[in-house]
């Protein structure tokens, strides 16, 4: 059963994403003076003594937008409106009632929904007597609370969920995979997340940067809960406009920490930029299983074949040169389906336990075919056996003579051997030296 949904809708800069945020606890939802800086539905779970619903936070109503997206962003607001058990009207109680204020009611009474009107920015008590003129607007009174100050945030959450004692409030599904997309601007990251979830979840234009939050979306696959998350495009930071391109960038990093697999989107129509070098040097650091999606490859494809295409990304982003690639036309939803089954293959792999008796089969083999070419200026390395300690990444303990004696390209060259080896071939290996007791 899905879970109940709370919609945050309201005029911009009333703030929202502030509210949000102050309910999960966390920064999810960029915040910013600038008006209209949401615009795709940002949604997280809040959960109190085994309580859950979804709280969703949505862009201004009548924003004009800068990048003529106004259209998109109302109808994903109409969207939330449409799924939400709850509605949170909120307003500016500096303001008073302003024309858009009143637009929205009308708009909210087409709906038959439980509204919790919330008067913001009321940061003192002395505030409060001025809400009284919004029981004009036709939903009772409104609650006076502050986000930034977390003024009156569980009298908030004890109003949301006394009015879903009749609905499953039971805690959701765990996901079993999160599906990291990043890329450059205009790669195609919004029309991939659309397409596996097979509606217009986020907002899809022409225009470049027109993702700015980390925007999660569950969906079912086979009986199974998984999150793809959607990025804000990345271009250089000295061409970053403002703040919340730089928020943005901020966040597709976290984002990528917090992932089990990237979908590292390229544009095939374009060569590889030092954004994309930049993007492939984070996920290599951050040793993530990732998957090369090279998109609008029907527009690409007269120019290149697809072998001679992987052996220049082979040759431009070496360190992920053991990530596949994926050829898609996500407008089109080409081979999007597929892509969720190899990243789904991918992450079986990155969760392995390998048996320590194969492992130490696989070494052992390392070893015999090396031989001599081990003598270094410094000693020869000597490896007794190996243990797994952990996963995604799968990492691997050496017990050695001298830990020192193992630099870095030697280890790769371990790595790459133990590839072939073992069940893991398509995934990041990490690779540790300790010293062996004898």
């Amino acid at each position: 059963m899905a879970l109940p949904v709370v919609a945050i809708i309201g005029r911009p800069n009333v703030g929202k994403s502030s509210l949000l945020n102050a309910l999960a606890g966390e920064m999810i939802s960029i915040v910013e003076p600038t008006a209209g800086v949401t615009r795709d539905r940002v949604s997280t779970f809040i959960g109190r003594n085994d309580k859950y619903f979804e709280l969703i936070d949505t862009g201004g109503y009548g924003i004009v937008d800068s990048d003529q997206l106004s259209g998109h962003i109302e109808r994903q607001i109409l969207q939330a409106i449409e799924t939400a058990n709850i509605v949170l009207f909120m307003v500016d109680i500096r303001d008073g009632i302003v024309p858009l204020d009143e637009k929205i009611a009308q708009l909210l009474r087409k709906y038959n929904l439980n509204v919790i009107g919330v008067a913001n920015k009321a940061d003192t008590a002395k505030m409060f007597p001025a809400a009284g003129e919004f029981t004009r607007l036709g939903f009772g009174e409104f609650l006076c609370i502050s986000a930034t100050e977390n003024l009156n945030k569980a009298v908030l959450l004890d109003m949301i969920f006394e009015k879903l004692e009749s609905v499953d409030t039971s805690r959701p599904a765990d996901s079993i995979m999160k599906i990291a997309i990043v890329g450059k601007r205009n790669a195609g990251k919004s029309s991939i997340v659309n397409a596996m979830v097979g509606s217009e979840r986020v907002i899809v234009s022409e225009i470049p940067g027109t993702t700015r939050d980390s925007v999660d979306v569950r969906f079912e696959k086979d009986g199974k809960t998984i999150t793809v998350i959607d990025t804000a495009g990345v271009r250089k930071i000295g061409k970053m406009s403002d703040s919340i391109e730089f928020y943005g960038y901020v966040r597709v990093k976290r984002t990528i920490g917090r992932a089990d697999v990237i979908l590292f989107m390229i544009d095939a129509t374009v060569p590889i930029s030092q954004v994309d070098k930049k993007l492939a040097k984070v996920i290599e650091e951050e040793h993530k299983t990732c998957i090369l999606v090279v998109n609008k490859w029907d527009l690409a494809k007269d120019k290149a074949s697809t072998e001679d295409y992987q052996e220049y990304l082979t040759k431009v982003l070496p360190g992920l040169k053991f990530a596949p690639i994926a050829f898609t036309t996500a407008t089109e939803s080409k081979n999007i389906q597929s892509v969720l089954d190899l990243a789904a293959e991918l992450f079986k792999q990155a969760t392995t336990w390998i048996p320590t008796a194969k492992l130490n089969k696989a070494f052992e083999i390392v070893k015999e075919e090396k031989g001599g070419s081990l003598q270094g200026k410094k000693g020869r390395p000597k490896l007794y056996y190996a243990a797994q300690i952990a996963i995604n990444p799968v990492s691997i303990l050496m017990f050695v003579n001298r830990p020192e004696l193992f630099e870095e390209n030697y280890r790769k060259s371990i790595i790459n051997r133990l590839r072939s080896l073992l069940p893991v071939e398509e995934v990041p290996i990490r690779l540790f030296a300790r010293p062996h007791r004898q």
